[in-house]
């Protein structure tokens, strides 16, 4: 096992290319005893494998918290446990993607990316009351089991030799009622004594994030940070036209200044969110509040903000006629500007809209947005929409 990790270690220092991917680990074999582990969770303590001896059966779950699958599942993975604590089954989920080995771009389904600060929020707003361990600094456990994808189950019996691996459900990221729940159906067989009729089926969602894969990180934030960022000028005719959306995505518009510190605070946070959503039906646009004469300025924090358009959101931009995803508001009477987008907006710096597919605005904030709401927002407003 070390020496698979160590290839891992290598592979993602050895530079930006590779002429094939280190081996994915294989599949735990039925029969195989539970890999030892001791890993940190989200209540602030370390868990061990000793710490659920007592248990009649051990469920291990891993899973992540940007993955479709993993958080469709996510509410499935509580009902479990509540339906067996009380039976003797331990259920336990497991953070098994390292942040590491995502590029933004993977994190466009939810609200949280798989750091382990963000595994806290991700297990409140999914309901979990179970352990939620995180494995994602070291891989060592999801290695030796070889967990292939989000979510992926390992169920061990009273002797800890693993009885089933595989999906949960057929339900994938269908919400509502299961038809057939396998993790059910092999817990009810091992408590009932009884050989599992399924041990084993192919695991469907995400695949593992591993921490080699974070040569691909860098090389994606390279060639972002590479990228030109441009400024357009705005009129309160042009602004009509940004309200009108007709790219038809779920879109984002902030009001901002160079002189305005919430909204400097604020912009690394927009920018990492617009590169999350970039391969949906999304776009970012930045409305810069900042006298013409300043344009030069503006363009400079912009471009070391590295607010770029992506090369995925493009095509939106073209389908509008514009060529940039920043202006510069070069209007006489800004009061025009503020009727055009949002007649609410008090002329408060910073101000962020999130529009529907039919530019309607379903979100609005004043002052310095919380990064997370926002990502919720725009979740919700792309599932409203229909959005894959």
């Amino acid at each position: 096992m070390k020496s698979l990790l160590l290839t891992f270690a290598v592979a993602a220092t050895a530079g930006t290319t590779f002429a094939a991917d280190p081996p994915t680990p294989p599949v735990l074999a039925i029969g195989q005893p539970v890999p030892d582990f001791s890993l940190k969770s989200i209540d602030g303590k370390t868990h061990s494998l000793s710490e659920y001896a007592d248990a009649k059966v051990l469920c291990l779950i891993f899973t992540c918290n940007h993955c479709p699958d993993a958080i469709a599942a996510a509410p499935r993975m509580e009902e479990i446990h509540q339906a067996y604590k009380d039976k003797g089954v331990a259920v336990v989920c497991i953070n098994s993607s390292s942040p590491m080995g995502l590029t933004p771009d993977e994190l466009g389904y939810g609200a949280h990316g798989d750091t382990f600060e963000e595994m806290t929020p991700f297990a409140k707003d999914s309901g979990f009351t179970m352990p939620y361990l995180f494995d994602g600094e070291t891989q060592t456990l999801t290695a030796a089991v070889g967990a292939q994808s989000t979510p992926h189950v390992f169920i061990f019996g009273a002797d800890r030799k693993l009885a089933y691996t595989g999906r949960m459900d057929d339900a994938a990221r269908k919400k509502g009622p299961v038809e057939k729940s396998y993790v059910k159906n092999a817990l009810d067989s091992i408590l009932a004594g009884k050989p599992v009729a399924e041990p084993v089926t192919r695991s469907f969602g995400c695949s593992t994030k591993w921490k080699w894969k974070q040569a691909w990180r860098e090389k994606d934030q390279k060639n972002w940070e590479a990228k030109t960022v441009t400024v357009d000028k705005l009129d309160a005719e042009g602004a009509k036209k940004l309200r009108a959306n007709a790219a038809g995505n779920v879109r984002v518009i902030n009001f901002w200044s160079t002189t305005c510190g919430p909204c400097v605070a604020e912009f690394p946070e927009l920018v990492d969110t617009y590169r999350r959503f970039q391969n949906r039906d999304f776009d970012f646009i930045t409305i810069s509040m900042d006298p013409p004469a300043d344009e030069a300025k503006v363009q400079k924090f912009l471009q070391k903000q590295t607010c770029a358009l992506s090369d995925k959101t493009k095509p939106s931009v073209d389908k509008e006629g514009r060529k940039s995803n920043n202006y510069l508001f070069t209007g006489d009477n800004a009061d025009k500007l503020a009727e055009a987008i949002d007649k609410e907006w008090t002329g408060a710096q910073p101000h962020t809209v999130v529009l529907s597919p039919k530019g309607e605005i379903v979100w609005r904030h004043e002052g310095q947005v919380d990064a997370v709401e926002l990502r919720r927002q725009i979740v919700k407003a792309l599932e409203a929409a229909g959005a894959p």
